[in-house]
């Protein structure tokens, strides 16, 4: 095994899940990426991928495209239509279409059989800076959230900045990630106002990377899970479609 190079990211923060039918690949990849400090399950087949991510929070999908229950390239589809994890694809179909049909399916990246594991270490990493650019913090951000109101109130909810939490209506919380609550603070701050992913992005401090507005898309999407009743028909946070992302309500601000 070679060594490994350096990271940049907080790698015993991140899940990692390793689908792949073959045990000579899945279990020294897992072996590697433990090593790299993450943390890592591993799956042999698409059912067993799907029982992992009901019950563990996943941040990247290492994805074969050819299982015995279920095609890969199908696979990332239906994570990126329910808005999972990312997904790194890899397969043995070198085609430049296959590649093509990869990342539209929802792929964040694709990676050929036979590679090099820290070819495929360092590919985890760029797409795992990508996924979390958005949580990195912003001093000008957060002196500016300082000083604003932390409490609102906007439709059924009330969001209370300090504690990182909503609450309903009809009294049930739901916890917020630090992704979320700054996304939302954005949303109830400009309530009734279109704001661009590139705002989205340069409000939540995040640097300007490659595949940025995939990664707005996917954060705005966990939200509107927690707030909608039907994610898939918002009424409250809605997509202006070319444009960004607007809440449709007022948001009054609470002593």
């Amino acid at each position: 095994m070679s060594r490994l190079p350096p990271t940049d990211l907080p790698a015993a923060a991140q899940r990692i899940l390793v689908v792949d039918d073959h045990r000579k690949i899945r279990e020294p990849l897992a072996v590697l990426l433990r090593r790299a400090g993450f943390d890592v399950r591993v799956a042999d087949t698409a059912a067993a991928m799907w029982t992992i991510l009901r019950h563990a929070p996943i941040d990247l999908v290492v994805l074969d495209a050819m299982l015995p229950d279920g095609d890969g390239f199908a696979l990332c589809g239906e994570l990126c239509a329910q808005n999972g994890p990312a997904v790194i694809l890899l397969t043995a179909r070198s085609e430049v279409q296959d590649r093509i049909a990869g990342l539209q399916r929802g792929a964040d990246d694709y990676l050929v059989k036979p590679f090099e594991p820290d070819e495929l270490l360092a590919r985890i990493r760029a797409v795992l800076r990508r996924t979390a650019a958005v949580q990195r913090p912003a001093a000008v951000a957060d002196e500016a959230v300082a000083r604003a109101p932390t409490r609102h109130a906007f439709g059924p909810w009330t969001l209370d900045e300090d504690l990182a939490r909503l609450t309903h209506a009809d009294g049930h919380v739901v916890t917020l990630s630090a992704t979320e609550l700054r996304l939302l603070g954005v949303f109830v701050r400009q309530a009734r106002c279109v704001v661009s992913r590139l705002e989205l992005q340069e409000q939540c401090g995040a640097v300007a990377r490659a595949g940025f507005e995939r990664t707005i898309d996917r954060q705005v999407s966990r939200l509107r899970g927690k707030l909608e009743d039907d994610p898939r028909e918002p009424h409250l946070l809605r997509t202006a479609w070319g444009d960004g992302y607007m809440l449709a309500v007022d948001s009054v601000a609470l002593p």
